[in-house]
């Protein structure tokens, strides 16, 4: 498959193709990301997709991971596996350099453990090394890359003998120098000159014949004449010699080398294509770094769904004037195929057509792309695409008829693993037979099952897409009418509406001209642009009130929950307390027993003795009033408790009243501020247990623990451990785990929630972790079940989908060692069965 240079460029991606070559380092990695195709095979896909990936994390992470040192080496390696070629000073210098990025790399990912970056340490573990090429390197060349004396023993006694020479050569001169001044031939502050490599002796003219030499060259007055004396000639022609025969040693030295290099070329070119392909991958992470990109989901359901997406060029755009992107989220299934987007002009509907398709190229391309893990995109066969005035007077073609030019390719080509991007659909002509032609158009896009975006603002086209018979959604860009400004942000399942009344008056048209216009359009049109707003309008508050709707409850089920529990606790407590007062009066009766029995046995042994029966008697009473004693203020106790206990229990219900009905938010705020610092002071001082996330107070490095003794705790920093002791970390949640990771070192500073009731109130008691690594599935988890049990939930849903298994089995085996969960068990078959865990908080 050739480059679709104008797909490319209509979309954006040749600025990506330049940003990556841009960052890349080699030669090798520059040609790579320019010709780099398109990939339709979904294996190849997720394999770039998994070693860029995993090269993101060891540029975020792996200070030990070489990020230098990539250097271009095929250009020579391949002439060279030919005999009589032979290798240059400056390529043998970086092949040293390529040699010893290759020694690192390959280090580093035999030394890390399995599992960790494994399509990395995969593409490595076929690479060799080459350490005897090194040495032998490295008794050629000194640090700085050039030749070492010591490189042969001929060239060692050359080199001594040019020093020599040049010291010879150099007291020669200034004897000559010297002598020339006593004789008055030069002047006596005039020193030796060097030109073109040559030593020159400045003497006046009017004596230039009493000194002997070469005249080389005169001064611009003609009053010094430049002599190369003839003593020095002989000398010079002497160490010419000398460095001719150093070139020759060199080049012997570096043939004998080549020599030894040459049965090696074909798995140094092989390392050298392997540098090459670290290069591109790291370009690729340092960009997807730039993007805040990430790895989506390679859907196998034909759903193609992105979450939270953003085009990255125009987010880099933003950046630069201080604004924030709008991230877009949408979904298209085999049912529901095709989304047109209609809204407003400038309303954003183009930018959603290109955010799809760039991401989708850049996906199938290899590429990360700005969009949540979560989201899950199709492969197809081809992107085909009808954005902006391709009109041109060499072929004859007028905007509508390059529409038109677009369309004919589509309908050749187009099928159920084709994405087609089409912007204002049918626009350039007669706006009824425009908009015929463009519904006939959809309707066999349609029937083929395309996946498509297509915005337009023709009404025809919403009908179509509102019919429930039809695999065409509506899509509308959100539009404040009460400000007259776009919003940006994209709402499936609603046409849009195009505001151009609105728009006109906000301009400045002159209102009897608006007037005349809605006139002009007849009532039907107007009523239909009002009963569109009118269903955004009524649409929006439903989805307010059912957001309040579940919100209340929410938190009607949290408390119903909590008193539940809490009259179990009080039930459970009865039982025990009456198991415990049952048993104790066993164990008095049982002493009643033996005392009156002993007392028994002391009077019949004292055979009727006043004193010793007087005492015996004595020690029973004694007995029985403290069995009295103790019986009534067991009982006391157990009063007092039970009577604090319905008290704080009647506490919590007339606050809960007052809340409900006065809604004093300042009170709710100081109550879940006091809740919140105590449940923080309990989470941060349990003991610490292996797996947990924490961070080193002196640095703010966040990490988990895979050690843990009486003093001290061993930490894994990404692939790094290190040992503290336990006062010099905290506990910490995932999500602040993450958070630590993601952003730059901050002081650990102690921050209490002041708004625990209104975390309450948007803590959502569902999470979807389908298409999560199980890794990364566990880590999400982990903090949301943290923030449950701080929140005092119920119970919570874990979404993971059935699939396999695997993750279900994993999840649910992490939950049971949670304390503080209750039951963790499979949702009911109606509601999911095994593709959804429930959890109960104890």
């Amino acid at each position: 498959m050739d480059i679709d240079e104008r797909l490319e460029s209509k979309l954006g991606f040749d600025r990506i193709r330049e940003m990556i070559a841009d960052r890349c380092s080699t030669e090798y990695a520059a040609k790579k990301a320019a010709s780099e195709i398109f990939c339709t095979d979904p294996k190849e896909i997720r394999k770039k997709l998994l070693l860029t990936d995993e090269m993101r994390l060891i540029v975020m992470f792996e200070d030990s991971f070489p990020v230098n040192g990539y250097v271009d080496c095929l250009y020579f390696l391949k002439p060279l596996a030919k005999p009589g070629a032979n290798i240059d000073l400056l390529s043998l210098g970086k092949l040293r350099t390529m040699l010893e990025t290759v020694r690192k790399t390959s280090a580093f990912f035999r030394n890390i453990k399995d599992g960790v970056y494994p399509n990395l340490k995969k593409m490595s573990s076929s690479i060799l090394e080459f350490p005897e090429i090194q040495r032998h390197i490295d008794t050629i060349l000194d640090k700085f890359g050039n030749i070492k004396d010591t490189a042969s023993d001929n060239l060692y006694e050359i080199r001594k003998s040019i020093r020599e020479k040049e010291s010879s050569v150099s007291k020669t001169a200034n004897a000559i120098l010297r002598k020339a001044r006593e004789n008055g031939i030069t002047d006596s502050d005039a020193n030796i000159s060097i030109r073109d490599g040559k030593i020159l002796v400045p003497v006046n003219s009017a004596n230039k014949r009493k000194l002997d030499g070469y005249v080389y060259d005169e001064s611009a007055s003609g009053k010094t004449t430049f002599i190369e004396p003839a003593e020095i000639v002989t000398l010079q022609n002497e160490l010419n010699g000398l460095h001719f025969a150093e070139t020759r040693e060199i080049n012997k030295i570096l043939c004998e080398f080549s020599d030894f290099l040459r049965p090696y070329t074909d798995d140094l070119m092989d390392a050298s294509r392997y540098i090459g392909e670290l290069d591109f991958l790291m370009a690729k992470a340092r960009l997807s770094l730039d993007f805040a990109a990430g790895m989506p989901i390679i859907s196998e359901n034909g759903e193609e769904s992105l979450r939270k997406a953003r085009h990255p060029l125009l987010e880099q755009s933003l950046k630069k004037e201080h604004k924030e992107i709008v991230p877009l989220s949408l979904s298209l299934t085999s049912k529901k195929h095709i989304l047109l987007i209609s809204g407003p002009n400038a309303g954003g509907k183009s930018v959603c057509l290109k955010t799809v398709g760039l991401l989708q190229y850049m996906f199938q391309w290899g590429m990360l792309i700005p969009t949540s893990e979560v989201s899950e995109l199709n492969v197809f066969d081809r992107i085909m695409i009808s954005i902006g005035d391709d009109q041109s007077i060499d072929n004859d073609l007028s905007t509508y008829s390059s529409f038109l030019s677009d369309m004919k390719e589509m309908l050749a080509a187009a099928d159920e693993n084709t994405l087609i991007l089409i912007d204002e659909f049918g626009a350039g002509t007669e706006p009824a037979a425009g908009g015929a032609i463009a519904e006939a158009i959809l309707s066999e896009m349609d029937k083929r099952r395309v996946y498509g975006i297509i915005t337009t603002h023709y009404t025809n086209l919403k009908l179509y897409a509102s019919a429930d018979n039809t695999g065409v959604v509506n899509g509308a860009m959100q539009f404040d009418a009460k400000n007259i400004s776009p919003l940006f942000r994209l709402e499936m399942g609603l046409p849009g509406n195009s505001f151009a009344f609105e728009l006109a008056r906000k301009m400045g048209l002159p209102e009897e001209i608006v007037r005349d216009a809605e006139s002009r359009a007849g009532k039907e049109f107007v009523g239909i642009e009002r009963n569109l707003k009118k269903i955004a309008r009524n649409k929006r508050s439903l989805d307010e009130k059912l957001q309040r709707i579940r919100t209340t409850d929410k938190v009607l089920e949290n408390i119903t929950g909590k008193y539940q529990k809490e009259l179990e606790d009080i039930k459970s407590l009865k039982k025990e307390i009456l198991d415990q007062a049952k048993q104790e009066a066993e164990d008095i009766v049982g002493e009643a027993n033996r005392k009156i029995e002993s007392t028994i046995r002391i009077i019949k042994e004292s055979q009727a003795d006043k004193e010793k029966t007087k005492e015996a008697r004595l020690d029973l009473q004694e007995f029985i009033s403290a069995v009295k004693l103790k019986k009534e203020q067991d009982e006391k106790d157990r009063d007092d408790y039970l009577e604090k206990k319905l008290g704080q229990l009647k506490t919590r219900q007339e606050k809960e009243n007052q809340r409900k009905s006065k809604r004093n938010k300042a009170g709710d705020a100081d109550t879940a501020q006091t809740e919140n610092a105590r449940k923080i002071e309990i989470f941060r001082n349990a003991p610490l247990k292996i797996g947990e996330k924490v961070r080193i107070k002196e640095n703010g490095l966040a990490g988990e623990i895979v050690r843990v003794s009486n003093k001290s705790v061993t930490v894994a920093i990404g692939n790094i451990s290190t040992k503290t002791p336990l006062d010099k970390v905290e506990r910490i949640t995932s999500n602040e785990f993450k958070t630590a990771v993601k952003s730059a070192y901050t002081p650990p500073v102690q921050k209490i929630d002041e708004g625990m009731s209104e975390r309450k109130l948007n803590f959502k008691t569902e999470i979807d972790v389908r298409g999560e690594r199980v890794s990364d599935a566990i880590n999400i988890i982990s903090g949301y079940v943290d923030d449950a049990i701080m929140l005092d939930m119920h119970s919570i849903r874990i979404i993971h989908g059935k699939g396999t298994g695997a993750l279900r089995e994993e999840i649910q085996k992490y939950l049971r060692t949670v304390p503080g969960i209750s039951s963790v068990s499979d949702e009911t078959l109606q509601a999911g069965g095994s593709g959804v865990t429930v959890v109960v908080f104890e």
